[in-house]
């Protein structure tokens, strides 16, 4: 994260796709997805948890306001903007995103 600004909204997407696409999403999630992100947020982090028939994503960005984070994902930050070929890779399309308060962070 940057050290300029202090991260206060985490932003949590999830997705599902299938072991047989997991690796090819995630290299898509990663150009497509997060790299876009942190152009515009403090920080971002993509996780996998690879099961036996399905692999879950899950990226999160970390915002310093929630005004900040509307520039970039629009007036209403809970809404998906899905990436171009998500209906083709994902099992389902999700609804919205989480938008937490951080309330504590303590780097390590």
């Amino acid at each position: 994260m940057t050290a300029s600004k202090t991260a206060r909204i985490a932003r949590i997407w999830r997705g599902r796709t299938t072991s047989a696409r997991a690796d090819e999403y995630a290299a898509y999630l990663r150009s497509e997805g997060v790299m876009p992100l942190l152009e515009k947020a403090l920080g971002a982090q993509m996780f996998r948890e690879d099961r036996e028939t399905e692999s879950e994503f899950v990226t999160i960005s970390y915002w310093e306001s929630i005004e900040a984070m509307s520039r970039f994902a629009g007036a209403d930050p809970r809404r998906i903007h899905h990436l171009p070929r998500d209906a083709e890779f994902l099992i389902e399309l999700p609804a919205g995103v989480q938008v937490l308060e951080i309330v504590v962070h303590e780097p390590g």
